[in-house]
């Protein structure tokens, strides 16, 4: 697909959501029902800033914490939820979003890792998907919309995709691409390698502004859509 694109924030999640439906009605039910616009004005009270509109939007329609609290003795990530995001990691709710923000946080400040220009976390970075032991993540830059990476050992990459509903059009690119038995890792779905056949389908979708993963099948729907033009 083209991480250029800013894209809409519903559709995006949407198509994530739907295929969920169809393919992962458990993995569904664990993303839990719409958030709080309180508890979203609280979460950044406490951390000291503000989360950008499409991360709003997303933890408005569904926050996986919402109503929940860690166990006495949690890890890091106490609330996460696996199986939606393919190449594994769990995606965070509001609740595990603060954990893992003031562990980063806290982390950088006491013992940078990074240098002056380009430090292992900023401020600026809220988290959305993280392994359990916050080693490797995701995370929101909220000065730009961006959604960029981390992992120990490793500088961050800043800007993967130009904003969420970019990585959020990538992951249903990638649900859609590979079948749901055919995962690799934790809640990961293996890449598949794109194939000969499809390239007039690919420059199609282009051409008509349809997001396309080169690393995976088409989606159904865009096949759909380049028969009906026909």
């Amino acid at each position: 697909m083209d991480h250029q694109r800013a894209g809409d924030m519903g559709q995006a999640w949407g198509r994530v959501t739907g295929w969920l439906e169809q393919h992962g009605p458990d993995v569904l039910a664990a993303l839990g029902g719409p958030g709080s616009r309180a508890a979203l004005y609280e979460a950044e009270l406490r951390m000291g800033l503000r989360l950008p509109r499409q991360m709003r939007q997303w933890l408005l329609a569904n926050d996986l914490d919402a109503g929940r609290q860690p166990h006495s003795g949690s890890g890091l990530v106490a609330l996460g939820c696996p199986g939606v995001v393919p190449g594994g990691g769990l995606l965070l709710g509001l609740v595990d979003i603060e954990r893992v923000y003031f562990h980063k946080t806290a982390l950088e400040e006491t013992a940078p890792s990074g240098d002056g220009d380009c430090p292992s976390w900023r401020r600026a970075w809220v988290p959305i998907l993280s392994e359990r032991d916050g080693a490797y993540g995701k995370f929101v830059d909220t000065s730009t919309g961006a959604v960029g990476s981390w992992s120990e050992g490793s500088f961050p990459e800043v800007s993967e995709y130009v904003s969420l509903s970019a990585f959020f059009q990538d992951v249903a690119d990638q649900l859609e691409g590979a079948p749901w038995g055919d995962r690799s890792g934790p809640g990961g779905a293996r890449r598949l390698a794109p194939r000969p056949e499809d390239e007039p389908v690919r420059l199609w979708a282009r051409a008509n502004g349809y997001l396309v993963n080169d690393r995976g099948r088409v989606p159904a729907a865009v096949r759909e859509a380049y028969e009906a033009s026909r």
